[in-house]
């Protein structure tokens, strides 16, 4: 879209800072309900760490490349609803495993996309707990029924839940009953061999950063069937294509999106949000104002312009006291350590699945760089690198203290020599690979902060201490009046996925705050 002589000279019903999944999401919904929507990026491109950039022929994701909620049935598969709902659609390809776990002791397992091949090949390795981890695993099914059974929209909105209570009243006391639990709990009332329960922390810690006592029951049941429900499908041309196709959609109902547009602070009157204040000075006013970016960006506390982490977007003074609570609740996950390398295609056999995790030490497994997680996604979608090449992206997490600072020179040699011990590590998994390297781009902490403008560079929250689910989650609103929070640090938090079931809620309940909500549930 075109603008001219935008900022004070036109209303907007909803401005979105920040043109990641979540925000995009919620903003193409509210555009296709009606409302007049901006999305502002600071960046070139859209998608922020669900982005993508190009490099002599390679197309490389930004963040991760395990990709979720692309299945054709039920409710939970979020992506496909979003596009669909857009007019949009995108064409995947459907990966067998969701991923190959390499753990101490020679133990492997890979999850193969039919559930009861995955339960017949665990319980092959645990022959003893076959029956614990068919209980378990089928525990994990009674959650997803009951997410799949209803649409999922904003738990603020009064209305919704009698509606959808009506609907499908046993799914949601089912529901109910699992909010408190964390998987650990579930686990051991069916498990008790201590490796395998290490092998249920790190299904955990693959998607949540978390061991098994402090991942929510609810996200595990989404991620453990989803799996095998809708599977794992990735997005033809890379996972840039999905916020290319959110845009487009957006655009076509009537929405705009503007780029190096970054958003320095969100102003506030009389209690209540009316707009945003760029960079460059210029005020934008909107009927509602949306935050993508991340809590610890949006709003002041006792950690971010004190550390360097430079100004949030609500000063001190307007910052609502349940932020602190929340803060104190829950801490930044680590950012990551990544490399995308460019490799000659003959040093992948015939056969190797896409995705990968590596642990060397179960006791390392919550360290800095512990754990290493792997992508080969042109071994589904050949066309992301050139002719006789392979992509291998892989990434390991890292916390913004160990970069911090470093001189540039200590900075790049820090860079080099972590990079080189992440890739003799990966030599297990993919022997020879340190000579089949023909492309290298390193990024850290202070990368992702720089590009994404992530507080410490992280990846959502992680609990600060072992709470009851995901009851202490925050939903969209907060505790200023008009001013909404929709990504990763919202409920139900990382992935995908679960920032387009953030983006959904948010926008129905803005909607609904707008008067744009129809009164009939989704089909």
């Amino acid at each position: 879209m075109v603008f001219e002589a935008l900022g004070d000279q036109q209303q907007w019903d909803a401005v979105v800072i920040g043109s990641g999944v979540g925000g995009l999401v919620t903003a193409s919904q509210l555009a296709a309900k009606g409302a007049k929507t901006l999305v502002l990026e600071r960046y070139l491109i859209p998608g922020g760490s669900g982005g993508a950039f190009h490099r002599k022929g390679y197309t490389f994701d930004v963040g991760a490349s395990m990709i979720f909620g692309f299945g054709e049935k039920g409710y939970t598969n979020l992506l496909t609803r979003a596009l669909a709902d857009i007019g949009e659609h995108c064409d995947t390809i459907p990966d067998q495993a969701q991923l190959e776990y390499h753990m101490p002791g020679g133990l492997r397992i890979a999850v193969d996309r039919n559930y009861d091949t995955f339960i017949a090949d665990l319980s092959a390795r645990f022959p003893h707990e076959a029956q614990g981890i068919r209980r378990f695993y089928d525990a994990c099914w009674q959650v997803f029924n009951c997410l799949d059974a209803m649409p999922l929209l904003s738990l603020e909105d009064p209305a919704y839940l009698t509606k959808v209570f009506f609907k499908a009243p046993f799914a949601c006391l089912g529901l109910a009953r699992w909010l408190p639990f964390n998987v650990g709990a579930v686990a051991r009332q069916h498990i008790k061999d201590p490796q395998l329960l290490k092998f249920i922390d790190i299904e955990c810690f693959c998607w949540s950063v978390m061991p098994a006592d402090r991942t929510p029951m609810i996200n595990a049941g989404m991620v453990f069937s989803d799996r095998h429900a809708g599977g794992i499908n990735y997005p033809k041309g890379g996972v840039g294509v999905i916020s290319q196709k959110l845009v487009k959609g957006l655009e076509r109902h009537g929405g705009a999106i503007r780029y190096k547009a970054r958003v320095t602070k969100v102003l506030i009157e009389k209690g209540q949000a009316v707009g945003v204040q760029l960079a460059d000075g210029e005020i934008i006013h909107a009927k509602r104002v949306i935050s993508n970016a991340t809590r610890w960006d949006t709003f002041s506390g006792e950690v971010g312009a004190a550390k360097g982490e430079g100004q949030a977007l609500v000063g001190p003074d307007q910052t609502p006291a349940k932020e602190q609570v929340w803060r104190r609740r829950y801490v930044p996950s680590p950012s990551f350590l990544s490399l995308h390398l460019g490799v000659r295609a003959d040093l992948i056999p015939a056969g190797t699945h896409c995705h990968h995790l590596l642990l060397e030490d179960w006791e390392r497994m919550e360290d800095e760089q512990g754990v290493i997680f792997v992508s080969m996604p042109s071994l589904l979608d050949p066309d992301l690198a050139p002719s006789g090449h392979h992509i291998v992206h892989t990434f390991t997490p890292s916390s913004m203290e160990a970069w911090k600072g470093l001189s540039p020179s200590d900075y790049k040699a820090k860079k080099e020599a972590d990079a080189a011990r992440m890739i003799q590590r990966l030599e297990a998994i993919l022997p020879g690979l340190s000579g089949a390297i023909t492309h290298k781009e390193i990024g850290t902490p202070r990368s992702h902060r720089r590009f994404l403008g992530r507080f410490q560079g992280s990846y959502g929250p992680i609990p600060a201490m072992q709470l009851p689910g995901l009851l202490p989650m925050p939903f969209n609103r907060t505790g200023v009046k008009h001013l909404y929070c929709v990504g990763d640090s919202c409920f139900p938090g990382q992935g995908l996925n679960a920032v387009a079931f953030s983006g959904f809620a948010c926008a129905h309940r803005v909607g609904a705050d707008l008067g744009l909500n129809p009164w009939a549930l989704p089909a």
